[in-house]
């Protein structure tokens, strides 16, 4: 069975970091695109970053330049480095997965989604 889970959210300061860890089991991410999305209250899921199955990586205007999509393979593991990290960018952080061979920042193309993970940005 195809399962995501998500880790390494938390409480963090304004300019602080984050390293967000996707793990899969059930199936290799070699044959996958990975999708980070976030929600935060009162506010519709938006995608945060993606990265292909040939490591080409897309980012959400808002996060380029602070946050960084990886994957390492041999672990089965896809990254979120968030940099800079600022109020707004507290949400629920979900990753999802799509045998698509592209990688897009619509929820409407993955088909797996993990259970979340909590970010809070906080002084």
């Amino acid at each position: 069975q195809l399962q995501l889970v998500e880790s390494g959210g938390g409480l963090v300061q304004p300019g602080g970091s984050l390293r967000l860890s996707c793990a899969a089991s059930g199936f290799t991410l070699d044959y996958y695109a990975i999708g980070w999305f976030r929600q935060a209250p009162g506010k519709e899921r938006e995608g945060v970053s993606c990265i292909s199955r040939s490591d080409s990586t897309n980012y959400a205007d808002s996060v380029k330049g602070r946050f960084t999509i990886s994957r390492d393979n041999a672990k089965n593991t896809v990254y979120l480095q968030m940099n800079s990290l600022k109020p707004e960018d507290t949400a629920v952080y979900y990753c999802a997965a799509t045998t698509l061979r592209i990688c897009i920042l619509d929820s409407r193309s993955f088909d797996s989604w993990g259970q979340g993970t909590q970010v809070t940005v906080s002084s």
